[in-house]
């Protein structure tokens, strides 16, 4: 699987998969890769104690599923997001 994605398309999946209303479904239509396979590429570019974070925060987390979500929670993103560029948050 990695051995297929360039080091931008692993950049972009982690941000997306740390994204709070991105979910795993938006993941798998435009890099074809599954909710195991993101947790498990999660983990292998995260700090373990960060990964446990983000693991904890989006396990069972309805924005994050589809078949969970409401229909009025939408796509957002807040201009005051910092952007991650190579999996490290960039001060603004």
């Amino acid at each position: 699987m990695r051995a297929l994605l360039s080091a931008d398309d692993i950049d972009r999946i982690v941000q997306m998969a740390w994204e709070d209303r991105t979910p795993f479904d938006a993941i798998l239509l435009q890099f074809g890769i599954r909710e195991a396979e993101v947790i498990a590429l999660m983990k292998s570019e995260m700090h373990i104690r960060n990964w446990k974070k983000w693991r904890a925060r989006v396990q069972g987390r309805a924005t994050k599923h589809t078949a969970l979500r409401q229909e009025d929670v939408g796509r957002f993103k807040s201009r005051m997001q910092r952007t991650i560029t190579l999996n490290r948050i960039s001060k603004r």
